[in-house]
């Protein structure tokens, strides 16, 4: 029962970071910056498996610092083509992964609720 804690735990915590990765990335899809800066990147959070059977934050990738060339000479920051550099970040898949992430919380949390009712259960079977 203890394990199972455990390992639902360690989940909860990489899927909380992995939703507040993709929340930041889907806030900042829209940050437009001057052509001779860098892109917003997006963070990409890897998964590690760890020994005891759970899973940890094993590190974050970043996308392409290059990002996309946009034109957009009505953009204050548009250089003098019209252009600005805007995040390489595909909405959709930010979204889709971010359902992914909750729906993986949401197990992780009804996991810790099943295993401390049975943790309750067990106590109370000793008392009786």
């Amino acid at each position: 029962m203890f394990n199972t804690l455990r390992i639902a735990g360690s989940s909860l915590g990489m899927h909380q970071t992995w939703m507040d990765a993709l929340a930041h990335n889907i806030a900042n899809v829209n940050t437009a910056r001057s052509t001779d800066q860098d892109a917003f990147q997006a963070q990409m959070v890897i998964a590690g498996a760890r020994a005891d059977g759970g899973v940890n934050v094993a590190g974050l990738a970043f996308s392409d610092p290059e990002g996309r060339v946009v034109q957009a000479p009505e953009h204050a920051l548009a250089d003098a083509d019209g252009n600005i550099r805007m995040p390489e970040v595909d909405m959709s898949s930010q979204m889709t992964q971010l359902v992914m992430a909750q729906r993986g919380y949401q197990a992780s949390v009804q996991i810790t609720k099943n295993a401390q009712e049975t943790y309750q259960s067990a106590l109370q079977i000793g008392r009786a």
